[in-house]
């Protein structure tokens, strides 16, 4: 189901106001509702609209993160880290290295364990 909110943000999509903010408000959006790949879509956009917008980063990771895909999400991490630093966004930056050490630990505990059957 769309909530009435994506609704009215999509309306936005295509006109002079899509940009960063626009798409990861969808994004943030489609997180809530667990619809992943689309909201990965939109926060990819954001991204790409404003490299430096280290929120739309940090909730990429989370998103690609939420839907298994942990090593794109790691480099994600990584990206928004280099981003947030040079942006002066300590804040963000912190959190995004704590869900990187976290998703590093996930993926090293996971190449460890053998395969079931």
């Amino acid at each position: 189901m769309t909530s009435r909110q994506i609704v009215n943000l999509l309306k936005l999509v295509g006109t002079p106001k899509d940009g960063a903010l626009l798409r990861f408000s969808l994004g943030a959006e489609y997180l809530k509702s667990a619809d992943f790949e689309v909201a990965i879509e939109h926060l990819n956009a954001a991204v790409e609209k404003d490299p430096g917008y280290s929120a739309a980063w940090k909730l990429l990771g989370n998103a690609l993160a939420r839907n298994g895909r942990d090593d794109e999400a790691l480099a994600t991490y990584r990206a928004g880290i280099e981003v947030a630093e040079k942006r002066g966004d300590r804040q963000a930056a912190k959190e995004m290295a704590v869900f990187a050490r976290r998703l590093e630990k996930s993926i090293a505990l996971r190449k460890e364990r053998p395969a079931s059957s």
